[in-house]
């Protein structure tokens, strides 16, 4: 991980994952639960590699790339 990871690109869902493990950590102290710190956890390392789920864009839509020529060849059947 490089440091322009680190410090560029911090979005409004980046401060919500980090302000949220932070919380959840704090709660996961005070209450001992293993599972409240693993989720903590994953929320802090979401925020601070700037991944989501699927990963960096990984939930983004692919671009449909269109043909040159745009106009398409389409065959037909006539049917008696």
């Amino acid at each position: 991980m490089n440091k322009e990871t680190l410090f560029n690109n911090w979005n409004f869902m980046r401060w919500l994952r980090l302000g949220l493990g932070i919380y959840i950590a704090f709660q996961a102290i005070e209450t001992l639960s293993l599972f409240s710190g693993a989720v903590a956890t994953f929320f802090i390392f979401q925020a601070i590699t700037n991944t989501g789920c699927c990963g960096t864009n990984g939930c983004a839509v692919p671009i449909k790339k269109n043909s040159s020529n745009g106009s398409e060849q389409v065959e037909s059947e006539e049917i008696k």
